[in-house]
């Protein structure tokens, strides 16, 4: 550890949260191998293969353009189940909230989380809720964990990327972590920037459907945005991955709204995107899977896994250049999930 204190860039998703994990949780907790650090951890030892994951939820404030922390707590759960190739079963929730939170708010947000359960056909079955003196939190925070089944004896995991492999999106980049930041600071952008917080679970059907086990990697880019993911599954599978700039896509709204505020999109949050690694020859076809259902119709391929290596990642820009890409230094939008 190189802070002998919690600082915010803990929590943004990028190195110093894996300093964290690596230094102190993981040895402390686990000791499991970095291979083995998916979204979701994989139970075979119950009678069946079973997903099992958990996340939490603090995003401030807790409405934004098209969406709310109820609806994200749970599209969160259920697509870190659908990146292990899972179908998503069961969810529980837990609420931790402020005194003095208007009922009429926390109805909203109840409502919300009900909606997106329904939509991504999971059940709610279990949860806990505690209440905290005011400012002792902020308005509320969400806990949700989820179990899922397999349909399949693949194992889909970020070690899985190999030589040759395509890297593909199912759509733009940064809207959900510019939508968050544009209503927080209350910036008048000129444009609707909303959250692209969705279910995915369906279009991991699709997917695992077309590749079948050319699917090697399935990751879901939300903090630290697709260049820690990338950087992470690099690792994970020490292997090198080029990325080309031009593919990248990213909204106009969005690449305006980053140039004016000095961000750099391939770092803000995602939450209804996920980056799919699969082997050449099935490329094609998982990537007409992708944008044949609703939430990949602007899928792409954006990059390729070069050889095996050290985890270096690569962006081929515009211009003909190489730049090396690294996991987010810091703390770029604190809280933004």
């Amino acid at each position: 550890m190189q802070s002998d204190i919690i600082l915010l860039g803990h929590g943004s998703g990028g190195r110093l949260s894996h300093q964290l994990l690596d230094d102190l949780i993981i040895p402390i907790l686990s000791g499991m191998d970095r291979s083995d650090q998916n979204d979701a951890a994989i139970l075979d030892n119950v009678g069946e293969r079973v997903a099992f994951t958990t996340d939490s939820y603090v995003v401030d404030p807790i409405f934004f353009p098209g969406g709310n922390i109820g609806d994200l707590a749970v599209n969160g759960t259920v697509n870190d189940l659908a990146m292990a190739g899972a179908r998503p079963l069961a969810i529980s929730v837990g609420l931790i909230l402020e005194e003095g939170l208007p009922i009429a708010e926390l109805r909203e947000v109840l409502t919300a989380m009900k909606e997106a359960a329904e939509e991504a056909g999971v059940a709610i079955v279990t949860g806990d809720t505690k209440v905290v003196p005011r400012g002792k939190a902020d308005k509320i925070f969400i806990n949700t964990s989820g179990i899922g089944i397999f349909d399949h004896g693949l194992e889909i995991g970020g070690s899985g990327a190999r030589p040759g492999d395509k890297v593909l999106i199912n759509g733009t980049i940064g809207d959900h972590g510019m939508a968050v930041l544009a209503r927080r600071e209350g910036l008048e952008l000129g444009s609707d920037i909303r959250t692209d917080s969705a279910p995915l679970a369906t279009l991991v059907a699709e997917i695992i459907g077309a590749g079948g086990g050319a699917v090697h990697a399935l990751r879901d880019p939300t903090r630290g945005g697709v260049a820690t993911t990338i950087k992470e599954i690099a690792l994970q599978s020490e292997a090198e991955i080029t990325l080309f700039e031009e593919a990248l896509p990213v909204s106009p709204a969005v690449a305006g709204a980053c140039a004016i505020l000095g961000l750099d999109p391939l770092y803000v949050a995602n939450e209804g995107k996920l980056l799919a690694v699969v082997a050449p020859e099935a490329a094609d076809a998982v990537l007409a899977a992708m944008r044949a259902h609703p939430a990949g119709r602007e899928a792409t391929l954006i990059g390729e896994v070069a050889e095996s290596g050290e985890g270096r990642v690569l962006m081929r820009t515009a211009i003909g250049g190489m730049r090396a890409i690294e996991m987010l230094s810091g703390e770029q939008l604190p809280r933004i999930c």
